[in-house]
């Protein structure tokens, strides 16, 4: 896989695909960690005196044209104060603005407005003109839905506008979809510096860990994190296992859990993967104790039971303060850990000390490589204002599992074909 270093980038056209898939409140984004993450990549290509596009998903819109509340504008905005120059975004064209009977139409409104594909004249009009250092951001990719059909025709529509394919978008790595997969086969195709960060931070951990190792996985499903477990259950020393993914395996060893949410369906390889630990010796911890309330409340009367202690009528809602201690204290053994998925639902009070306690006691293991691996630990982890506390803070929840899982991602295949028929 070649990397943005391997190519003379001034005066090029640079389509870069970056992940600005950001929280929005109307219209504001509310967390630009995935912004700050780009602006390595994005002040190389400029300093280099590239000419750069920039393009993006946010959110999920139908694909069928423009949706205000999916702009890219907001995104662009913060980009804009962060580089100190401004980041135009290329508006959809309409029928009216077409020199070019090619042109494909999106949609049609009732009104007499036709609205035609991202690469429109408009688009291509600012491409044109841009000039070296000077940079320039197309529409959400996803209001075409040809984005997410990985379709070789959008993908050739994006690639006639530059000369030069950068991917440095590890949080969508693992999506098929044109800008990611399809492109990277039409024209010289790239690795940024945060995708090629990303891959070798989570491969160094997975292929040659400082031991001990601790994983530490949280968040509410099991059957979203099993073949994690699996791949992990062969290179780590302990395993925690909190979040709402804990109740099944309580439940497959033999606990009533009340009311908590259990996946019936997965008590079985549940069962097996808590064999699997105890055979190759992984040390898996499982919460002693929790926080437990009738129901999910900000302001519910809640109480502390031990694990065995479960009543019918309660919900588990966060690890206890004798689960908490008993992690930390692994944690704080460890010289290489894994963070993904939150303790308990941190985001109302009540529920977040257990992941707050557990974050903080990563945050402080300053000996040890600590690496979040992306999603809702990234948002612990910013409430907690502990971001810059880890070794690495992953910008990809779904793909830096399946990168640990040892599964391809569909950009590095794209990516390392791309360098393969180059060099024949």
């Amino acid at each position: 896989m070649r990397t943005i270093d391997d190519v003379d980038v001034a005066g090029k056209k640079i389509l870069l695909r970056a992940d600005f898939n950001v929280p929005l409140d109307r219209g504001t984004v509310t967390d630009d960690t995935r912004i700050r993450a780009a602006l390595p990549t994005i002040r190389y290509l400029l300093d280099n005196k590239a000419r750069v596009i920039l393009i993006s998903h946010l959110g999920r819109p139908a694909g069928t044209g423009f949706e205000p509340e999916a702009s890219l504008v907001p995104v662009a905005r913060v980009l804009g104060r962060l580089l100190g120059q401004e980041v135009p975004v290329a508006p959809l064209s309409t029928e009216e603005d077409s020199d070019c009977p090619h042109d494909r139409v999106l949609s049609t409104e009732a009104s007499t407005t036709v609205t035609i594909g991202l690469c429109g004249p408009k688009a291509r009009s600012m491409a044109a003109q841009l000039q070296d250092g000077a940079i320039m951001m197309l529409e959400n990719l996803r209001f075409d839905k040809r984005e997410k059909q990985n379709s070789c025709e959008f993908a050739a529509e994006l690639a006639n506008l530059a000369d030069i394919y950068v991917n440095d978008a590890f949080g969508a790595a693992h999506r098929a979809h044109a800008s990611v997969e399809a492109i990277a086969h039409l024209m010289p195709a790239y690795a940024g510096l945060l995708l090629a960060k990303e891959i070798a931070f989570l491969d160094s951990i997975m292929r040659d860990p400082r031991r001990p190792f601790v994983a530490v996985l949280g968040g509410s499903k099991v059957s979203d994190k099993i073949k994690t477990i699996a791949s992990l259950l062969n290179v780590v020393d302990s395993l925690i296992i909190g979040g709402g993914m804990c109740f099944t395996f309580l439940a497959a060893k033999g606990y009533d859990v009340g009311k908590s949410v259990v996946q019936k369906d997965w008590i079985g390889p549940a069962g097996e993967l808590l064999a699997l630990a105890q055979t190759k010796g992984v040390r898996l911890l499982l919460p002693l104790d929790l926080v437990v309330a009738p129901f999910l409340s900000a302001d519910v009367q809640t109480s502390v039971v031990a694990t065995s202690d479960m009543k019918a009528d309660m919900t588990g809602l966060d690890i206890g303060p004798a689960s908490a201690e008993l992690f930390s204290r692994e944690i704080a053994k460890a010289a290489t850990v894994f963070w993904n998925g939150p303790m308990g639902v941190f985001e109302l009070v009540p529920f977040e000390n257990g992941t707050r306690v557990i974050a903080t006691a990563i945050a402080r293991n300053q000996d040890a490589v600590t690496v979040v691996g992306g999603g809702d630990s990234v948002a612990a982890a910013k409430k907690f204002a502990l971001e810059d506390h880890f070794s690495f803070v992953s910008t990809g929840g779904g793909a830096s599992l399946r990168l640990i899982e040892g599964n391809p991602l569909a950009a590095l295949v794209a990516l390392q074909q791309a360098a393969d028929s180059r060099s024949e």
